[in-house]
């Protein structure tokens, strides 16, 4: 329940600051009317969405439809037990491979959303969503494998404790920069929101949705994007994970620096991205995979 209360928060708090930030980089201001300039905003937009009504396709699959927006979220919350932190109530000897199946399997509620909605629109926004997921999928994996081979454990407290020296930001720095960008696709976050391309799809896969199911598919995305960005601190710069301090500082960066991206860059074209996933990321994670397995055992 605590996990579950402050993810809540947490996405309450990052959704006004995006709003703040994306309106300061349109010189405007953000939402600034409910409560003290505007700090209760994204309370009662989640009230007014879940106190709507809740309408349903008339041919839709009803369970499926009903059932894929709240495994999103269930999902997203269940993988922060995995977390490093010094409140574990759970310590999993093999997390990064419960972190790869937890992850992969939101493509099956990305699917669920779309097919079970019986709408043109929404299932195109489906296939390029899966596509999109599943390209850089396979690219998170094969970087993450690399720290794996040279901490030679999935557990994510002893990654951190072989970062008591050195970061692994410094070893692994060419892999930080290709993650860093990876993590944008897969949390299908602007410039690479292709399954939500209001252009060219009206919202995509998730154009049905309405009241609580809405509400539930973007509190799902958000929390994605607060676990990824602290998922950067533990794998690339545990060495200050006890200071909560600086953990949260450069967490915020990290959430920051998505909406950064958001308010400054266009969206990126839909086959250029399945190139940079398929012809440029994935020979530079088969070689790093292969340079790091080569480290380990020659050096």
């Amino acid at each position: 329940m605590f996990i579950l209360v402050g993810i809540l928060i947490r996405v309450a708090f990052i959704i006004l600051f995006e709003r703040k930030v994306l309106g300061y980089i349109q010189i405007r201001k953000g939402p600034n009317k409910v409560g003290f300039i505007g700090i209760l905003q994204s309370f009662s937009d989640a009230i007014k969405l879940f106190v709507k009504e809740q309408l349903f396709p008339s041919k839709s699959n009803f369970l499926l439809f009903y059932l894929s927006p709240v495994s999103s979220l269930f999902i997203i919350i269940y993988i922060w037990i995995i977390y490093p932190s010094g409140s574990n109530l759970i310590n999993i000897s093999l997390g990064g491979l419960f972190f790869f199946c937890c992850t992969r399997f939101g493509v099956y509620c990305l699917i669920g959303s779309g097919w079970s909605s019986n709408s043109n629109y929404s299932i195109i926004g489906a296939i390029r969503g899966i596509a999109q997921t599943i390209s850089y999928e396979v690219r998170i994996a094969l970087f993450l494998l690399g720290v794996i081979f040279l901490a030679n454990n999935y557990n994510f407290n002893l990654i951190l404790k072989n970062q008591e020296f050195i970061w692994f930001l410094y070893l692994f720095f060419p892999l930080f920069l290709c993650w860093v960008t990876i993590i944008i696709a897969e949390t299908n976050r602007t410039p690479f929101d292709f399954a939500e391309g209001e252009s060219e799809l009206v919202s995509g896969f998730n154009i049905e949705y309405g009241r609580g199911g809405f509400a539930l598919l973007f509190l799902a995305e958000y929390a994605r994007i607060i676990f990824i960005s602290f998922l950067i601190i533990s794998i690339f710069m545990g060495g200050f994970i006890t200071n909560l301090f600086l953990v949260g500082l450069f967490g915020s960066f990290f959430c920051f620096r998505f909406i950064w991206i958001r308010g400054c860059f266009p969206r990126y074209r839909y086959d250029k991205l399945i190139y940079l996933a398929w012809k440029i990321y994935l020979p530079i994670s088969l070689f790093f995979l292969f340079f790091y397995i080569c480290f380990k055992f020659f050096c």
